[in-house]
């Protein structure tokens, strides 16, 4: 079945329109202006704290805006690409079949990005755009909740360097055995700790112990806080 090229990009832009009712694009103009005209006082530094919360309120609306101006043009440039595709069609299939790769390829990309703006737009927290430091720590189960702190350390570095964050470990205590007892991250990034906070609390872990040589089914635990 042929793909609906051009109901996907219809559906990828009324999604995209619902985000900028939220976060309106106007709005984020009028305060980048306002923010802009309060960061070139010539006495802005003179109060050192009031002027590195205007230059970070300025940096973090400019790139709001920035990524609502991006995702918008690469819609338009997907339903550019389609129409381009669809006069190929006829006189130059193989290009044609080219460029509906491409757009296959482009389309993935805008929904993933599109999806992941959606969820910011579900950030209002006080500090959700900020980074976040995450502490783990070992809990009942020995050595199998020491093993599997580790494992939990490395599953949020992991996710982070798949999107292309800042990871930091700032101190880590290993366990005697195998794992860690505990350890303590930062993770910079827009929205990381608003991304990460639901992280917070008891993590359950149940399996066949590895380290057990009767092969004993294990429960373990591990705290984080964010």
């Amino acid at each position: 079945m042929a793909t609906d090229y051009q109901a996907e990009i219809q559906s990828l832009r009324k999604t995209f329109q619902k985000i900028s009712s939220v976060t309106d694009p106007e709005a984020l103009r009028a305060r980048i202006s306002d923010l802009t005209e309060q960061s070139a006082a010539p006495d802005l530094w003179d109060d050192q704290e009031k002027a590195q919360a205007v230059t970070s309120k300025l940096s973090h609306a400019q790139s709001e805006l920035d990524r609502l101006e991006r995702m918008e043009t690469a819609i338009d440039d997907l339903g550019a690409l389609k129409d381009m595709a669809d006069e190929e069609a006829a006189s130059d299939p193989e290009t044609a079949r080219e460029l509906y790769a491409d757009i296959d390829g482009e389309l993935a990309n805008v929904a993933a990005a599109l999806s992941e703006l959606e969820i910011r737009t579900l950030l209002s927290g006080k500090y959700d755009e900020r980074d976040a430091v995450v502490t783990i720590r070992s809990g009942a189960g020995g050595v199998d909740a020491a093993d599997f702190a580790h494992t939990l350390q490395r599953m949020y570095l992991r996710w982070a360097e798949r999107r292309g964050y800042s990871a930091k470990v700032l101190d880590t205590s290993y366990a005697e055995e195998a794992g860690i007892k505990s350890t303590t991250f930062e993770i910079s990034a827009p929205y990381a700790y608003g991304t990460l906070s639901v992280e917070a609390g008891t993590h359950r872990l149940v399996r066949i112990s590895p380290f057990d040589n009767q092969g004993r089914r294990q429960t373990s635990f591990a705290a984080v806080e964010v």
